[in-house]
């Protein structure tokens, strides 16, 4: 990373990244190699399900097969793919190993970029439970965009990872790079712009573009307040802070209760407890 790049705005970031070629995680070129190695048995065993539950847990992998997919369908004018599952299906086994063959590796994974992965990962997942709860008419395009909320850190970690703490090698999840650093700058965006303006560049599905912004539509608003979610129970786990997330969720997904909407966190049983407490309590008020 260059002196000069410290004061870029997000537009410079956006023309720096949009064009790098993503990596996977380690554990996905791991698993790919074990069923590589398998051979003809583990292609035949491996269904389109079992491929996306990879990609689920791959938010740089997700990133890749998008743009793939939509590359490909942009050249046969067919439909906007908006999950994962669609993804795969354009995509195949075969490719797929090919793309992670392919792949940058991580030289370093910093304990940061695995929390910033981490809560991707779990925000789809509780996205996904809050969009079944709504009847939604795709829980996994609601998913997706969760998974993919986060990928403008997530490049950093890897392309600028000179921008972390040194001493922590974390960032606050809500923070502002140059505020962390301490440097002088008039520059100023958040994360999540920087990921909507990725998005934009690399000419995602509408979709899911409006999906990630995370607003104006509860659909977007759920994927935003998974994510949302996710920092919270990776961070000190504060019970009125969950619950007033919670009364938020209720607002776009009405028919589900807040003890339903509660399930799909996975909290330590003494915050559990505490926060199924709250619920009654307010209930009760």
């Amino acid at each position: 990373m260059q002196p000069h790049q410290w004061d870029w705005g997000i537009n410079q970031w956006v023309e720096y990244l949009k064009d790098k070629d993503t990596p996977v995680l380690p554990r996905t070129r791991a698993i790919l190699a074990a069923l590589q190695a398998e051979g003809e048995e583990a292609r035949e065993r491996m269904s389109a399900l079992d491929l996306v539950n990879i990609v689920y847990a791959d938010p740089y992998l997700a990133l890749k097969i998008l743009r793939r997919a939509e590359e490909r369908r942009s050249r046969q004018l067919g439909h906007d793919t908006t999950t994962p599952l669609a993804a795969i299906l354009q995509t195949g086994y075969d490719e797929l190993q090919a793309i992670v063959a392919a792949s940058p590796a991580f030289d370093d994974v910093l304990p940061g970029c695995n929390t910033c992965e981490f809560r991707s990962v779990l925000a789809a997942a509780i996205a996904r439970a809050w969009a079944n709860c709504r009847s939604d008419i795709s829980p996994d395009e609601v998913s997706m965009a969760a998974l993919l909320v986060e990928i403008g850190e997530l490049l950093l970690w890897h392309f600028a990872p000179e921008m972390t703490d040194k001493e922590t090698q974390v960032r606050e999840w809500n923070e502002r790079y140059w505020a962390l650093m301490q440097r002088p700058s008039e520059i100023e965006f958040t994360f999540r712009q920087l990921t909507m303006a990725l998005a934009q560049a690399w000419e995602l599905p509408g979709l899911i573009v409006i999906l990630i912004k995370g607003t104006d539509t509860p659909r977007a608003n759920i994927a935003r307040l998974a994510a949302d979610a996710a920092k919270l129970i990776t961070m000190d786990l504060e019970v009125p802070a969950l619950l007033s997330l919670l009364q938020e969720v209720h607002k776009v997904v009405p028919g589900a209760n807040l003890v339903e909407l509660a399930e799909p966190l996975p909290l330590p049983d003494e915050i559990r407890a505490e926060l199924l407490k709250a619920i009654e309590s307010g209930e009760a008020a």
